[in-house]
């Protein structure tokens, strides 16, 4: 595994704004390294910090503002998004590599306007339309991207609306 996965993190970082309320900032964390260095962020509404260290160099930065990303447009599993008007809450990327064997999981965090079924049922629908098999346990969808990652959504009553994770692991 190389650290070039970290790359559209990282710009989706640089493309901080202030246009939104900062309360509805996504909160991001990102770790990932091998035994040579690696990277740390962590922002938010109330700004954040990246590291990036190794072998005889480092940086060290803080981020001033809250980071506005529209991670909902740009992220799918082989084609299919969230549950329409879902809103990301939380990014949380660990990937690290040592002699040579990596893994990596992506944690997003988010919020669906409908109830939990019903987004559930949708993903599942659209996962079918595309050819990707996924199994369901209640509101849980689980399977396996065509690059071979295993990813499972987890999705949970908010009142009238729902809440959940997706969980993505590549080894």
């Amino acid at each position: 595994m190389r650290l070039a996965f970290l790359i559209p993190p990282m710009m989706l970082l640089a493309a901080c704004g202030s246009d939104e309320k900062a309360n509805d900032a996504t909160e991001v964390s990102i770790n990932a390294g091998d035994e040579h260095g690696g990277v740390q962020i962590k922002a938010g509404k109330d700004g954040g910090n990246i590291k990036i260290g190794g072998e005889g160099a480092s940086i060290d930065i803080d981020i001033p503002d809250f980071v506005d990303l529209d991670i909902e447009s740009d992220f799918d599993i082989d084609g299919v998004k969230l549950y329409p008007g879902s809103k990301v809450t939380t990014v949380d990327v660990d990937a690290n590599e040592k002699n040579g064997a990596g893994k990596a999981t992506v944690k997003l965090g988010f919020t669906s306007p409908a109830a939990s079924t019903k987004a559930a049922d949708w993903m599942a629908g659209e996962f079918a339309k595309k050819g990707v098999k996924v199994t369901r346990t209640g509101d849980t969808l689980a399977g396996k991207d065509k690059d071979g990652a295993d990813f499972r959504i987890n999705f949970a009553p908010d009142g009238a609306n729902a809440k959940g994770e997706v969980v993505i692991t590549k080894t």
